[in-house]
């Protein structure tokens, strides 16, 4: 499968619980961290889910 890249580019402060959950699943620490991963389905979901914080690449 292909991999992608995900930037985390908003701040988790004052989101929902799922939200901040999501993040940390993914690997995230700190603003403007990138991590990479498979593109599965499971991943991309979550992605979805926390769109509008992380730049995808």
């Amino acid at each position: 499968m292909a991999k992608i890249k995900i930037t985390q580019v908003k701040s988790a402060i004052d989101r929902p619980k799922d939200q901040k959950a999501t993040l940390i699943a993914l690997g995230f620490r700190k603003l403007n961290q990138t991590v990479e991963h498979e593109a599965t389905p499971q991943i991309l979901g979550m992605v979805n889910k926390i769109k509008h914080l992380v730049k995808v690449d």
